[in-house]
């Protein structure tokens, strides 16, 4: 069994899959805030895993009040190092229907309002950010889609507006003029902090809707994006299923579990112990190297 548990970040239905023994749950204080709901701590494929709905049970948090800083802080405090995480995008290109999935590589930023950063307030980090998506664990996740027999690409754009209102059909035929891939609400911020907090990220998104660019589509309804992601549920259970159980080929050589090296600019004289408390579950390896 890995040492250390895998987390999972998606909808409650996830950790309702077939072979996850949950263990215990634990709902957990952050310096940054309350996470969106308890972790769900237990064993898949026989390997630790801890699962974190990120919209809450019953969907109660939307994307712009997720609490990304203390959801990635608390999977950091229980020992994750790699999160897999599934959300549901709309389609921006005609040959991406619903039902298929895509493990993305790029982002393009179009939120306004969230915190995305640990480093503020007495402390500032600037960390490389070209390669957004641990591309180890991405390509073991759709190693594991194609095995599945998932209509699965590897790589791909991922639009991440501020939300809770869907796109406007100028923003949509734009964002499809950007030659972006799939559009969401939520990816981009999980990545960024699991950069800052050295763990690997990779995500699965799985494709509900075509946006609202495609005009001989049906009338869209929020109603229609539950019911296909629902479809989708069985799929994603069984490719998270398949690359827990294909953990143990994984290696940590990827950047993300160095992404502090050199990335600190302030002096260590000017940052204030509130600082330096409110990170030490972030920075412990750097600040132990300094010691």
């Amino acid at each position: 069994m890995s040492e250390r548990p895998i987390g999972i970040i998606g909808g409650s239905g996830l950790y309702q899959m077939e072979g996850f023994e949950i263990r215990e749950r634990k709902r957990l204080a952050t310096p940054f805030g309350d996470p969106s709901d308890e972790y769900v701590l237990g064993e898949l494929s026989g390997k630790p895993v801890v699962f974190l709905p990120r919209h809450g049970r019953g969907h109660a948090v939307s994307a712009s009040q997720v609490n990304y800083r203390a959801n990635i802080y608390g999977m950091k405090s229980l020992g994750v190092e790699w999160i897999f995480s599934v959300s549901a995008v709309g389609s921006l290109k005609e040959a991406y229907h619903p039902g298929h999935m895509v493990i993305v590589d790029q982002f393009i930023d179009r939120t306004r309002q969230r915190k995305a950063t640990f480093f503020e307030d007495g402390i500032v980090g600037h960390i490389l950010f070209a390669e957004p998506i641990c591309t180890n664990l991405s390509r073991l996740m759709y190693d594991c889609a194609v095995e599945c027999g998932a209509d699965a690409r590897l790589g791909g754009v991922y639009v991440c507006m501020e939300g809770p209102q869907l796109s406007t059909k100028a923003e949509s035929h734009l964002y499809r003029s950007w030659d972006a891939d799939v559009i969401g609400m939520t990816n981009l911020t999980e990545a960024k902090l699991a950069r800052e907090a050295e763990i690997c990220y990779a995500t699965m998104a799985m494709i509900t809707d075509y946006d609202c660019w495609k005009e001989s589509e049906e009338a869209f309804s929020a109603e229609k994006i539950v019911e296909t992601f629902s479809k989708n549920v069985k799929m994603a259970q069984d490719v998270l299923k398949k690359s827990v159980e294909r953990f143990d080929l994984l290696e940590r050589s990827c950047v993300c579990s160095h992404a502090l090296d050199g990335a600190i600019l302030s002096d260590p004289s000017v940052i204030t112990p509130e600082a330096r408390e409110r990170l030490a579950g972030i920075c412990q390896r750097i600040w132990r190297k300094e010691a």
